[in-house]
């Protein structure tokens, strides 16, 4: 399945036929799509699929058996600032402040420390954080570290998000709240979003596109256009487009092999 989701606003990330093996283990196979600057998609497959390893091959972490990843018609051969990833785990720095975890970035990219204190400023009050600037992580709730992780990726200016999972180990009160806060930044700042997640809801809810990818090896077996406009309200998840849609979904993931 060969997937072209550029919008006109040019090709931002481009996927060619990517695949990858462990030893003998055939984990991706001719992965193919195309991201526009501003797009937010979402891969959701079952367990064992490759979607976190498809991420790791995007950020750069791991190399491609076969096949090309670009970025602004720039191949991917390494990490880079211009990809920042937001994994399932916390990331941030214990022995860091709010404000120095959000900085680090632009410390790392040489950025004169009065004008990176300026703009972690505006990505901790973007997240909701404002008034905690000096406290550690210890002192904060799992979902108040999470908006850290989130802070600290987007200030340092990436061209391509990529979120593994971010928000599956919180509680659903809270996971539900940061998803609808996240979504809000997306719609201010239309960074380019590659988010993986085994939620069916989370990935309609927020995502422009979704990608289900199927077992053995992984590949691309379905994508939907998510129909809905911005700005969404909470209320969407009950509407009974959203439902249809949600049970669309299911069942190309029953076809892909996952389990419910």
């Amino acid at each position: 399945m060969t997937t072209d989701t550029s919008t006109g606003n040019g090709v931002k990330l481009d996927l060619r036929n990517v695949s990858i093996y462990f030893d003998d283990l055939h984990v991706l196979d001719d992965i193919s799509f195309r991201l526009a600057q501003g797009d937010f998609v979402s891969l959701l497959g079952p367990s064992g699929c490759g979607k976190s390893t498809l991420l790791n091959l995007v950020a750069g972490l791991l190399t491609p058996t076969g096949g090309e990843i670009s970025r602004d018609d720039m191949l991917v051969t390494g990490p880079g600032p211009d990809r920042s990833m937001v994994f399932q785990d916390d990331a941030v720095f214990p022995w860091y402040t709010v404000v120095q975890n959000v900085e680090y970035g632009l410390r790392v990219k040489g950025v004169e420390k009065k004008e990176r204190r300026v703009k972690a400023q505006g990505f901790i009050d973007l997240v909701g954080l404002t008034g905690r600037e000096d406290a550690y992580p210890y002192q904060l709730s799992g979902g108040m570290r999470k908006r850290v992780d989130v802070a600290r990726a987007l200030a340092a200016e990436p061209d391509v998000l990529l979120m593994d999972e971010p928000f599956a180990s919180l509680d659903a009160m809270t996971k539900t709240r940061l998803q609808a806060e996240f979504l809000r930044i997306w719609e201010d700042s239309h960074t380019t979003v590659l988010f993986v997640t085994h939620d069916v809801e989370e990935a309609l809810y927020l995502s422009e596109r979704v990608f289900v990818m199927s077992t053995g090896p992984g590949r691309l077996s379905y994508q939907l256009d998510v129909p809905f406009p911005h700005p969404r309200e909470e209320s969407l998840r009950t509407s009974t487009a959203f439902q249809n849609h949600r049970a669309e979904l299911i069942q190309a993931l029953h076809r892909a092999g996952a389990e419910f």
